[in-house]
């Protein structure tokens, strides 16, 4: 408390979300064993429930609070996303997709809708594909478009693979919808594509 949260470890503070473990464990140590065997928090995060609550000195009390901060801090994002215009908060765009969408093991391609001003309308996983393509539908991103009564839209999917560059297809299709989108006044602002720990944007490529 007095000197605050950044000065812990990984491991502590896992540790204070903890509490202490079951039959005498202390929460330092079951933190620590948790994130040798599962590599990052965020490999623990995403874990399976069932494999969570076999691992000794955890019990559901604890699993549910380790899947809600996973929750809580995926809403914050969301929260933060809503705060302003998208163009100005690009760091918070990117945290937030690196967030939803940088440790999934297969391709995820999502909108961020935003009205004319460029605030957020909602973001929506749209499509899910296999380890390294998913089948984008361009008839449903103009219904959603729609739908929330859209102004622009940000693209983003992920690579599996953790490489973040943009491929051949990539480019096309967002020409593609882009072309699409114009037709009915929704501005294409950027497709972000995340990978592990980067994220390539069209916009700043010059790719739109």
């Amino acid at each position: 408390m007095a000197l605050g949260a950044d000065c812990l470890t990984d491991a502590e503070l896992l540790a204070v979300c903890l509490g202490t473990g079951k039959a005498g464990v202390n929460a330092l140590q079951l933190a620590r064993e948790l994130l040798d065997h599962f590599g990052t928090i965020a490999g623990l995060l995403d874990a399976e429930v069932d494999v969570l609550l076999a691992w000794p000195g955890l019990g559901p009390a604890k699993v549910a609070i380790l899947k809600a901060s996973a929750t809580l801090t995926e809403r914050c994002g969301l929260a933060r996303l809503s705060a302003g215009p998208l163009l100005t908060r690009s760091d918070a765009v990117r945290g937030y997709l690196r967030a939803k969408l940088g440790r999934a093991e297969r391709e995820i391609f999502a909108c961020l809708f935003l009205d004319s001003r460029h605030h957020l309308l909602a973001y929506e996983a749209l499509f899910y594909g296999t380890l390294d393509r998913a089948s984008v539908h361009p008839r449903e991103i103009l219904r959603r478009a729609l739908a929330l009564n859209a102004g622009a839209v940000i693209f983003a999917h992920n690579h599996p693979s953790g490489v973040a560059e943009p491929s051949a297809s990539d480019i096309e299709l967002t020409s593609n919808l882009k072309a699409l989108l114009e037709q009915i006044d929704v501005r294409v602002l950027d497709h972000l594509v995340v990978g592990r720990g980067s994220e390539v944007s069209f916009a700043e490529r010059g790719l739109l």
